[in-house]
């Protein structure tokens, strides 16, 4: 160990220790005065010389006071010693998180020990629900679809040959610990720009890193570091593929972004080439959960293509985890028209069987009537609450209010985090009780605020 190059110039450490030392040596004097035990006779006798000038009397009550006060100020300077040693060194590990020393160690060791949270989907729809599991644990697994060929993301895929970044961002940005501008740097949108415009930052960023690296995953672990990602993202496939749906009426389309397009009743997705690999850490971080959550989102396009992905379905059958499905708050047009919240459970159940859903979270806020005009004019409603239809299906149907008031209905991170997180710990609660969960499944479980 080399030790002496603490005592290097400039490194702001050796004031701070001397500081501490002082405090030490303070703290011995203070209790041997307290105690008027003679074993610092020499120093002791200084000190109460010095004491006994600005005394009034000399009893025992004056010299318990004056110890005491000894004490505390070397006690004093030794918190502040180490403080400031303290500060100095993550001034020099980390610049600019000094004043964040309490957040740092809370999610080392509070949030490191949360429970281990699978997250499934894509889209907005999963970043929201990323930002609010975020601040009760830090064992966060994202599974993303890699199945957009739109926007940015279409582009990088045709362009550059990598598999499309925009969802992966997304979750990264979400469960970022980073500074604010470089979130903002991440999702900034170039625009007006020759060659660039359309693109986000981000994408590029990890397209880039995907050249450098040569491999996709690589790219998003290195990205993650950058932007001190809680927990992990990981791509459902590495594989190049393609969403496919096809239709009541026979027909058929290659393109996720082409999919809401043709506003009829879609019969099925499904991915081509079909028998599609997942990465193993997937599969294992499935396994391994403590609460499995899928959505909100594109029912079709943004959560079943995960739940497409063979060996996944199985994966989540096997987990001993919470299984929870988050509907979304409005249907959605050209995929989910006139879907009772019910149809959306029916569909994830006929895409990849049973046993990956238990408890069904649905909205039970009211939507103001001037967002409802406007998504009318779009072609969407509110998703309808079946709850008595979710139970005799064989689950447990959660209504929560979870809505988030602005320009747009959807989910309210900080709500929806909270609503799952409630019901996780009575699950835990009821489960280490050994209270048997109703066989049944009629039971309604509503959480509000």
């Amino acid at each position: 160990m080399q030790i002496h190059k603490w005592l290097y110039p400039g490194m702001k450490v050796k004031r701070w220790l001397l500081l501490a030392c002082l405090g030490f040596i303070f703290a011995i004097i203070g209790f041997a005065i307290t105690i008027n035990f003679g074993i610092l006779s020499k120093t002791e006798e200084l000190v109460m010389n010095a004491l006994k000038k600005i005394s009034i009397s000399q009893g025992w009550v004056d010299l318990l006071i004056y110890g005491i006060i000894v004490m505390v100020i070397g006690i004093a300077l030794i918190i502040f010693g180490i403080r400031q040693v303290m500060r100095s060194l993550i001034a020099a590990v980390a610049p600019g998180t000094q004043d964040k020393l309490v957040d740092i160690v809370h999610k080392k060791c509070v949030l490191e020990k949360g429970p281990k949270i699978v997250a499934l989907g894509g889209g907005t729809g999963l970043s929201t629900l990323l930002r609010g599991l975020k601040p009760y644990t830090s064992n966060i697994t994202a599974i993303v679809t890699v199945a957009d060929d739109g926007g940015s993301s279409g582009k990088l895929r045709a362009e550059w040959g990598v598999l499309p970044p925009g969802d992966i961002r997304s979750c990264l940005v979400a469960l970022a610990d980073t500074e604010p501008l470089m979130e903002k740097l991440f999702q900034h949108r170039f625009v007006d720009q020759p060659g660039l415009s359309g693109h986000s930052f981000g994408n590029l960023f990890i397209a880039t890193m995907s050249a450098i690296t040569g491999d996709f995953e690589e790219a998003i672990k290195e990205s993650s570091k950058v932007l001190a990602v809680r927990g992990r993202v990981i791509p459902a496939t590495l594989a190049n593929v393609k969403l496919c749906a096809e239709y009541e009426d026979g027909r058929v389309v290659e393109g996720e972004s082409l999919i809401p397009e043709v506003k009829a009743p879609i019969k099925r997705v499904y991915l081509k080439p079909s028998e599609v690999s997942p990465i193993q850490e997937a599969i294992e971080a499935i396994e391994k959960a403590d609460l499995i959550v899928l959505g909100p989102g594109s029912l079709y396009t943004s959560v079943l293509p995960n739940l497409l992905v063979r060996g996944i379905p199985d994966a989540i059958r096997r987990s001993k985890g919470l299984k929870v499905y988050v509907c979304n708050v409005m249907t959605q047009p050209g995929e989910t028209d006139g879907y009772l919240a019910s149809q959306h459970v029916e569909a994830l159940i006929a895409h990849a069987g049973s046993g990956i859903v238990e408890y069904v979270l649905v909205n039970d806020e009211t939507i103001p009537t001037k967002l409802l005009a406007r998504y009318r004019k779009e072609g969407a409603e509110p998703v309808l609450s079946d709850i008595d239809r979710i139970a005799k299906s064989g689950f447990h149907p959660m209504s929560s209010r979870i809505l988030s008031y602005g320009d747009f209905a959807r989910h309210d991170p900080v709500k929806l985090g909270r609503a799952i997180m409630e019901l996780f710990n009575v699950e835990k609660r009821n489960n280490s009780n050994g209270i048997i969960k109703n066989g049944s499944f009629e039971e309604q479980y509503i959480i509000t605020e």
